[in-house]
């Protein structure tokens, strides 16, 4: 019964996710507005949540933590962590103050969870101080959820910060219900890398260096305005000193060792349901697209979004908010969460999928059917309950979806899926 339910929660997910792409295409993005504008939307936090700040010890040092929302019984909080040059403000809040994520955050605390000496304001440690290693910033999370009374959680990590909620996730594995990784590199800095890192920090500033981390080189000389603002909030908000020790300790990463599952062979890989996260202009692709290759076909989805660079959640919040969205309900939340103008924004039309895959039974009970009616009354039914039955209106809107694998395995074995929205 608990593979049924596991089966069912990530063939739902997916299945939303295909649909998703498709009414992103059919969508108007126009329409649909952040609430916090231009500036503002980096730095300042809408003032619907009670929100509260501490700084929390834990076995490796104190940490700043901002907990918005109050933790609700058994359900999970929604744990973020920030990418190097970032901290909780700059890295998320485009995301939560957009219109369409108060549907999701009405139904769970957030916990924002900042690396040592990244929040605004943070003073310069003292002199011979060791900053944590990114296994120890892992560590410092189970004090974090002790604290504020969180027993399991949702993770969203971009970046350095996608790095730590997996190892976390791999070293307590009952406590993440599910991850959103953005930009995550599982790989440990290869000499190349450590050299080409060398070089050009004699060579360009600490701030040009997080720049080309988190933007890729065409959105660099195409988005003047976006490259500008976190820019000037590195230069002028970040500790330097600590931003370097940060950016040190992320280099000094080891390989996280996750394994493709391969039955009978014990390997150290994601128990929960994963969706990886890059914009097709991110310099983060290939890592991802790595990452992707080395994790559970069966609970991993890979979300491409095209038109969209380093920070997903900055300039696509609308297309990462519905992701989310359907992630969490894939999950077995929010069921009754009501539909985003993305959703409204549709006509009487549905999307055609084709996989390379070629056609796909999809179990959701025992009966283990689905029917798809492809007619143009532009009315869909959804059932998740004992027929497994759907109904889907028809358009010629094409999708192809890509199955990813780590290597020329056979036709019959699972692959992950890939979403290009």
């Amino acid at each position: 019964m608990k593979y049924r339910r596991a089966h069912f929660v990530i063939e739902s997910f997916r299945y939303q996710l295909l649909t998703m792409s498709t009414e992103f295409q059919d969508a108007h993005l126009a329409e649909v507005k952040p609430l916090v504008e231009k500036e503002e939307a980096i730095t300042r936090l809408l003032p619907d949540f009670d929100v509260q700040e501490q700084d929390v010890e834990t076995v490796h040092g104190s940490v700043h933590v901002t907990m918005c929302g109050t933790p609700r019984g058994n359900r999970p909080a929604i744990l973020t962590y920030h990418d190097i040059g970032l901290n909780h403000k700059t890295c998320f809040n485009p995301l939560f103050n957009f219109e369409d994520m108060q549907e999701i955050t009405q139904h769970f605390a957030v916990c924002h969870v900042d690396a040592p000496g990244q929040q605004d304001g943070a003073p310069s440690f003292q002199t011979g101080y060791v900053y944590p290693s990114m296994d120890q910033l892992a560590e410092m999370l189970p004090g974090i959820l002790k604290q504020f009374g969180l027993k399991t959680v949702i993770g969203m990590g971009t970046g350095a910060g996608a790095y730590i909620l997996t190892r976390f996730a791999l070293n307590h594995p009952e406590m993440m219900e599910g991850l959103v990784l953005i930009n995550v590199n599982p790989c440990a800095e290869g000499w190349m890398d450590w050299a080409a890192t060398k070089i050009s920090g004699w060579t360009n500033a600490l701030p040009d260096m997080v720049i080309s981390h988190l933007f890729g080189k065409e959105e660099i000389h195409s988005n003047h305005d976006l490259i500008h603002t976190y820019r000037q909030h590195i230069i002028n908000d970040m500790n330097q000193t600590n931003l370097h020790l940060f950016v040190n300790s992320y280099n000094s990463r080891r390989d996280l060792e996750i394994e493709r599952p391969v039955p009978g062979i014990n390997v150290v890989t994601l128990q929960c349901p994963v969706l990886l996260v890059v914009g097709d202009s991110s310099p983060a692709v290939d890592a991802v697209v790595e990452c992707n290759s080395k994790l559970d076909p069966t609970r991993t989805t890979l979300l491409k979004m095209a038109d969209c660079g380093g920070l997903p959640q900055v300039s696509q919040p609308a297309k990462l908010a519905e992701a989310f969205k359907y992630f969490v309900q894939g999950m077995g939340y929010i069921p009754s969460a009501s539909m985003t103008r993305l959703m409204r924004s549709r006509t009487a039309s549905g999307s055609s999928v084709t996989s390379l895959e070629g056609q796909r039974s999809r179990s959701h009970t025992g009966e283990g059917t689905r029917s798809r009616s492809h007619t143009g009354e532009g009315t869909r039914s959804r059932s998740h309950t004992g027929d497994g039955a759907r109904n889907r209106s028809h358009t010629d809107t094409r999708i192809e979806l890509t199955p990813n694998s780590a290597s020329n395995a056979e036709q019959s074995s699972p692959k992950s899926m890939e979403v290009s929205c």
